[in-house]
């Protein structure tokens, strides 16, 4: 099994984990000035987008937005690729590289095709604004690391369960996010899968319960974390306390997106001590 990495070289190895959710209000004349001239354009691409945002950097909010974006997310993708989430300085320094950014997300694609409906675009973009979307958009975030995550475990031709609890020691039991080969107390291997694009409070309850996996534990069972998503960078000590908890050996692996073919490795070692395989 490969050692823990050092916190900072895991910190730095951090990756969004998906796209895009909604935003907080801007000013109304913001949003009717920005759809408009997005309404008005030829054709919304890199160039068209890049003008707005190097002429208004209130534009990247509502360009945003108008794509499905959240604000805490942009504001985490911001600063990932270009260092700062300053909407004034990326507006003077980066106008180009924004648009860019919204183009790889698929976000200018989502701008053209809402403008040629026959409502007001920027009457729906307002609304979106004041949506309370963000939690299920939160969810598919998180599900689409579990799905990677299941992906390696059916590759290997494991039974598991999924969103479930298994029981330890002294008959207590955990949450855990995939057990194998089934929930209960079968689990012999279980994962906490805990990523997340933006911050808050819910990191430090998805230490929790990484905490409460290793303080269970069976000596024959094995409790693995994949961890990972931007948020985290917001978030240095809860992300520490789970980190503690690989080095001090209380979990048997921690894992990120570019590292799932060595969790699948290290799945498969664990599986044959326990001769499920």
């Amino acid at each position: 099994m490969t050692g823990p990495a050092d916190l900072d070289a895991y910190l730095r190895s951090l990756r969004p984990i998906a796209g895009v959710l909604d935003l907080e209000t801007p000013d109304r004349g913001l949003v009717d000035r920005v759809i408009g001239a997005l309404v008005e354009a030829e054709a919304v691409n890199e160039e068209a987008v890049s003008r707005l945002i190097a002429g208004e950097s209130g534009a990247i909010l509502v360009v945003a937005v108008a794509a499905g974006m959240a604000q805490e997310q942009l504001l985490n993708q911001l600063r990932y690729r270009f260092g700062t989430s300053s909407f004034a300085r990326l507006s003077r320094e980066k106008p180009d590289g924004v648009a860019a950014m919204f183009a790889e997300m698929g976000a200018l694609e989502r701008v053209a095709a809402g403008r040629e409906r026959a409502w007001t675009y920027a009457d729906v973009v307002h609304d979106r604004l004041v949506s309370r979307s963000r939690a299920g958009r939160a969810i598919a975030r998180g599900r689409a690391l579990e799905d990677a995550v299941e992906e390696v475990v059916r590759a290997q031709g494991f039974r598991y369960a999924m969103r479930t609890r298994f029981i330890g020691r002294g008959r207590a039991d955990a949450p855990c996010d995939l057990a194998v080969p089934g929930a209960g107390a079968d689990a012999r291997i279980v994962v906490a899968i805990k990523g997340f694009d933006s911050t808050g409070s819910k990191l430090s309850d998805a230490v929790r319960e990484i905490e409460q996996m290793a303080e269970i534990r069976r000596p024959d069972q094995y409790v693995y974390a994949v961890v990972d998503g931007i948020g985290w960078l917001r978030r240095r000590r809860d992300l520490e306390r789970a980190h503690q908890l690989w080095v001090d050996r209380r979990i048997d692996g921690m894992y990120r997106q570019d590292t799932l073919g060595e969790m699948a490795a290290s799945l498969g070692d664990a599986a044959a001590r326990l001769r499920l395989t």
